[in-house]
Parts: C-alpha cells; structure tokens; sequence
C-alpha cells in the first residue's frame, strides 16, 4: 500500500465495508488523513485497522473494549486484565467446543445412530441432576 492509501483500498483489502471505517472513526479507533475530500490511511493507521480486525475476529473482542484499550480510557493494568479475562473467554469456549467435537464425532461413528440419549458412552460421560444435585451419567 502507498503512503496514503484511499478508504476504498484499505476496505477491499480487509474485505470489511467502508461504513465499518466510518463507524471505527467515529468511535475514536481511527484518524484518517483528509486528500481533496476524501479519506486515506497512512501505514501506522492501516496496522490499527488490521489490529482491531484481528482483535475482532480471533481475540473475539467488542469494539467497546477495543475503544478502551486503544483510546487510552483504560489504564495499563486494566488493559491487562481485560485481555487476560478476554484469554480466559476463549479457553472456556475452546473446550466447550472441544467437547462439542468429541459429542459429535460419537455420533458420527455411535451405532445408535441421531438416538445419542440411548448410547451408554454418550450416558456414562453426561452429568444429568439427581434429587437437585448433578451427578456422572447414569
């Protein structure tokens, strides 16, 4: 990319709608520079844009604490700690879907075909409440 590279540039290469820059603009995300009219972005702001994008679709993160951490409104051990709890989201989602995986590729394989409820492995690894307490399986 050039030293100042048009919005329209920048939006086809992140393959995000230029309104997405607009409204990161206006949240206080982004600076473009101003050429007869028209938004560009220099280097440093075309990384930021990458950055939020990558926190947005890998680190799972709102724009609001995107905001908070770029925009200075957090200090540097508040910025720690929101992206330790944000480690600490997506750990807790990886192994519900690695449980997901395991459930499924079961039943992929389970002679007891979409019946899973009747498979004793599918019974013996789900915690189901008894007498208002949860216990293993049956």
């Amino acid at each position: 990319m050039d030293a100042f590279t048009p919005i329209r540039v920048v939006a086809e290469h992140f393959a995000i709608p230029i309104s997405t820059l607009h409204y990161w603009e206006r949240r206080g995300l982004l600076s473009p520079h101003r050429r007869s009219g028209r938004r560009c972005y220099d280097t440093d702001q075309v990384y930021r844009i990458a950055l939020i994008q990558l926190w947005r679709e890998t680190g799972l993160m709102s724009i609001d604490e995107i905001s908070a951490i770029l925009t200075g409104q957090s200090t540097k051990d508040e910025w720690r700690t929101a992206v330790r709890d944000r480690v600490g989201a997506i750990e807790a989602r990886i192994a519900k879907l690695g449980t997901a995986v395991t459930y499924l590729t079961h039943l992929l394989a389970c002679p007891h075909g979409p019946d899973l409820e009747e498979c004793p492995q599918f019974r013996a690894r789900t915690p189901i409440p008894r007498d208002g307490r949860s216990h293993d399986g049956v």
